[in-house]
């Protein structure tokens, strides 16, 4: 069973509110992450469905929902929190590292805002997929351990099957959570916050000087990497308010996101992102714009001089779109096939978008296509070949500088340009399946399929395939 030691609930207890899950009628087992559960050092057989719906409380445990603000939209909201969503503990695995252990769709909280605290399938399941398949594709995420059904209705637009989901994350800390305190200027909540967050995520940052401006750093540079990543394989979060910026730089809620099919960088999913506010090319600025929102947060502890604090503050920030370049760089010479930094090598790649957009290429196939096929073989994939065929010319004249053989730079551009990802219309179906006739199998398949989403399987060779106009999923929703 858990091991847990809970450093979260030692902390002052204006930081959560206690609570216990709330009972569910019928909890049935859906999944286990049998992998995942061997990571924590926990034996899948413990993992009863009593136990991952709350009916029981493990030992051990101490059951707490977190208190956070944050700039939904850009609006700020002084107090959300966990309104549906009880951490149970924290857990270190196998491998040294600490991870909070939380259910979601649980039951009400103090935070609940008049809401049912419950979660119903479709957005389980959807979670359970994309964050397992973040993690496959390389992307730092929260983690899916089960899902259990909970024999029990949910009312939304109309009547849900419920569930609940078992989060593993490196923490829920969010830029939210330094908001929630400093919206009520209690500087030494942020302090406390501060040097606890530094301790746990960042350990080789303690002691180096301020605790502020090095958690401040720290998160820059992990927002950064972490976006690069999202662009890299065609990711749009679809929420990035401040209470869904994780300070350990991982990706967390996945309500309305979805994957690009057709390539555009203004391409906008969730239903409630009407403004187009984080489209997909949006996305490094946003996640700027939640950093600028920590160090707001922070200023009373950069420094004791306003205008001093003000000014580190913008000095550190001024780094996060250096940073990004850099990352950004890593991420799309990876999928060029680049070894080495060239200076055109930006141009060459923004080029190659701009021809993509306007020919509504597939970005999942056109990348994995490029890593072994002829150019003859893709270019039919652009309205006008030439397109194509012009750009490639440049690009081979930029791989004749390279010093990897063809075929090393075949492999490498496979082990970053995937072969499979959770399609949005695949999902769909999937949840369509489960939600209307109880069948599961389709939400197996995919858990199964990208778990290795960098390998050829012909078997599924149908479900790496761009969707037909009619299949396109246009909109994605909150679920909540």
């Amino acid at each position: 069973m858990f091991s847990f030691d809970n450093t979260y609930a030692r902390l002052p207890e204006r930081f959560f509110a206690k609570v216990a899950p709330a009972r569910v009628r019928e909890p049935r087992t859906i999944m286990v992450n049998r992998a995942l559960a061997a990571e924590l050092g926990v034996d899948p057989a413990e993992l009863t469905p009593e136990l991952l719906s709350g009916n029981a409380v493990p030992e051990g445990a101490e059951p707490i929902a977190l208190a956070y603000a944050g700039h939904q939209f850009g609006g700020f909201v002084p107090q959300l929190g966990d309104g549906r969503a009880i951490l149970l503990g924290e857990v270190i695995g196998k491998d040294g590292q600490r991870r909070d252990v939380q259910l979601k769709g649980s039951g009400r909280t103090p935070f609940s805002r008049g809401g049912d605290g419950r979660a119903a399938l479709g957005p389980v399941l959807r979670e359970y997929v994309v964050s397992e398949a973040m993690a496959a594709l390389g992307v730092p995420t929260t983690r899916a351990l089960a899902a259990v059904t909970t024999g029990e209705q949910v009312f939304r637009d109309r009547v849900l099957p419920g569930a609940v989901l078992t989060r593993v994350a490196a923490s829920h800390i969010r830029v939210g959570t330094f908001q929630y305190f400093a919206a009520r200027r209690d500087d030494e909540a942020v302090r406390v916050l501060t040097s606890y967050a530094l301790a746990r995520h960042y350990p080789d940052a303690v002691g180096t000087g301020n605790d502020a401006v090095a958690l401040l750093d720290r998160v820059l540079s992990a927002q950064a990497e972490l976006v690069a990543r999202w662009i890299g394989v065609g990711f749009v979060h679809g929420v990035m308010n401040t209470d869904n910026t994780s300070i350990s730089g991982e990706t967390i809620d996945f309500g309305p996101c979805a994957f690009l099919d057709e390539y555009h960088p203004d391409k906008v999913f969730s239903s409630i992102d009407m403004r187009g506010r984080y489209a997909f090319s949006n996305q490094p600025g946003m996640a700027q714009w939640n950093v600028v929102r920590l160090a707001e947060a922070l200023l009373p502890l950069l420094a004791d001089d306003e205008g001093a604090a003000v000014q580190i503050a913008e000095e550190r920030l001024d780094t996060f779109r250096p940073r990004f370049a850099a990352a950004y760089g890593r991420v799309f010479r990876a999928k060029l096939g680049l070894s080495r930094e060239e200076d055109g090598d930006l141009a060459l790649y923004n080029d190659l978008l701009g021809r993509m957009a306007e020919s509504a290429v597939d970005y999942t196939v056109f990348f994995r296509r490029l890593s072994t096929a002829t150019d003859d073989e893709i270019a039919p994939m652009f309205r006008d070949p030439a397109a194509f065929h012009e750009w490639a010319q440049r690009w081979r004249q930029r791989l004749g500088r390279e010093s990897r053989s063809p075929a090393e730079r075949a492999s490498a551009m496979q082990r970053v340009n995937p072969a499979f990802i959770p399609r949005n219309h695949r999902v769909e179906e999937m949840i369509e399946a489960a939600v209307e006739r109880a069948d599961f199998t389709p939400f197996e398949t995919l858990v199964r399929l990208l778990e290795r989403p960098y390998e050829e399987q012909p078997e599924h060779a149908h479900l790496a395939e761009e969707p037909a106009p009619e299949q396109r999923v246009t909109q994605t929703f909150c679920g909540t």
